[in-house]
């Protein structure tokens, strides 16, 4: 359960930034990029979907990651390597850059790497972008989107992550404060506000790589994805019936976030804050891989299950100040050799069982007071969980990291209270206040090499 929850009340946008801008850092950034690239589309005409008359779920999932996807967007230095991703052939100018966390200056060269325009299959609310990708020693990477209205205009270039694999380099983060009046980011999510017909009708992403001066060192993306959706304000989702996966259950490994309380402040503490870095551990290991006696040399000898407090390092936002940025979590686990991973939605339980009868777990986000879950023993304003089955009669089994130990962990629960709290996009708060909820948020992490069953069960989810 994060302790800082992701939620804003039900209220027009842009909201107040929780903290502030990250202003030095931008503009020193500012200068490692020419003039912003336009793209226009056509304003909404007869016939295409509008604000009033927009599906009733509606969720978008685009992804650039073949050698193909990469030569077809615009490089200044960025090349496809010779396994697909994109790397860093040249330099293109050099930059400084002032690290507002770490409070480091340094100078680095760059390239980048734009899209092409790419127009959402329905007019979106809500967008977010995902990397996977590796930074060897002495290079990192930002990602940036621009959203074009249904009017036709812009958004500006809005920073969705400057990342690393490690911290020894820069540190990584999110950025605060960025808005136009219309959208507004929300930490790892691009959001437009509830008092605008405007939807984001085409968007198109930049990527800028970045190495230490004379190195030949360069970071590695294999894939670049973004999530766009436009659900309708509901308490209350669609009843499903149980599916394929009825009496399965995958054998994925069990952490308990609470075990790990106090542990390690400059990483948010442990316990209620570490939902999603046990979530995103339990099903990395479930595909096999586990941190190096190298990769854990750095907790303290006495803990136990030390690989959740490195998922928690390797995942910490130090702008958010937690561990539960949703791209963060999904470049962790895709930066293990072989792995794959997506943040995107899922429009029903259904879908969800399709996944996990081939194979796939599903790491999901949900809040709900603690009546609405039956069994949990919690309320939680913002929490990760991992759907590992489902029971004979289609209630969902899941590992949730908020049990007391790992014998804790797994739990049932019941299906038609988990798959409203999963997939409804407003509740109400203790005080009775509207809140925004995930509406179907998950995680999915799969191998390069996916049998035929779970490419099905991914391109059936929309993703490819």
């Amino acid at each position: 359960m994060p302790r800082r929850p992701r939620e804003t009340t039900a209220v027009p946008l842009p909201p107040a930034p929780r903290r502030t801008v990250l202003a030095t850092a931008l503009a020193a950034l500012a200068t490692a990029f020419g003039p912003a690239a336009s793209g226009t589309v056509r304003p909404p005409g007869p016939g295409d979907p509008s604000s009033e008359g927009r599906a009733a779920t509606t969720v978008g999932h685009h992804a650039w990651a073949s050698a193909a996807d990469w030569r077809a967007g615009t490089g200044n230095g960025t090349a496809p390597g010779r396994r697909s991703g994109l790397v860093m052939e040249r330099a293109a100018g050099r930059v400084p850059y002032h690290d507002p966390h770490s409070g480091r200056t340094g100078n680095w060269e760059y390239a980048t790497w734009l899209s092409p325009l790419h127009r959402s299959a329905v007019p979106a609310g809500e967008l977010i972008a995902y990397w996977n990708a590796t930074t060897p020693a002495g290079t990192w990477l930002r990602t940036e989107v621009q959203g074009t209205y249904t009017d036709g205009t812009l958004t500006p270039w809005y920073t969705m992550g400057i990342w690393a694999s490690g911290d020894g380099d820069v540190l990584r983060t999110s950025v605060d404060g960025q808005q136009d009046g219309t959208s507004s980011v929300r930490t790892d999510t691009v959001a437009v506000g509830e008092d605008t017909p405007l939807r984001l009708a085409a968007f198109r992403m930049r990527l800028t790589l970045y190495r230490a001066p004379g190195s030949r060192a360069t970071p590695v993306v294999r894939r670049l994805g973004v999530t766009t959706s436009d659900l309708p304000a509901r308490f209350e989702v669609p009843a499903t019936a149980p599916g394929e996966a009825a009496d399965r259950e995958l054998t994925v490994p069990a952490y308990s976030q609470n075990v790990h309380t106090g542990r390690y402040p400059q990483y948010d503490n442990g316990g209620e804050a570490w939902c999603s870095p046990a979530s995103s551990q339990m099903v990395v290991e479930y595909w096999g891989h586990r941190p190096t006696a190298a990769d854990l040399a750095w907790v303290d000898p006495s803990y136990d299950d030390p690989q959740v407090c490195h998922a928690a390092r390797a995942t910490y936002d130090h702008q958010y100040e937690g561990c539960g940025n949703w791209p963060f979590n999904a470049a962790y686990a895709a930066s293990h050799p072989g792995l794959q991973a997506v943040v995107t939605r899922l429009d029903s339980l259904t879908a969800a069982e399709r996944l996990v009868a081939a194979g796939i777990p599903v790491i999901t986000s949900q809040s709900f007071h603690e009546k609405e879950l039956t069994g949990a023993g919690y309320g939680t304003a913002g929490h990760l969980m991992t759907v590992t089955g489902f029971t004979a009669l289609g209630d969902v089994i899941v590992n949730d990291p908020a049990g007391r130990n790992n014998r804790d962990v797994r739990r049932i629960y019941n299906r038609r209270e988990f798959e409203n709290v999963w997939l409804r996009t407003r509740r109400k708060d203790a005080e009775g206040r509207t809140r925004s909820a995930s509406g179907g948020v998950c995680y999915l992490y799969w191998p390069s090499r996916a049998t035929p069953a779970q490419l099905a069960a991914l391109s059936a989810a929309g993703v490819r």
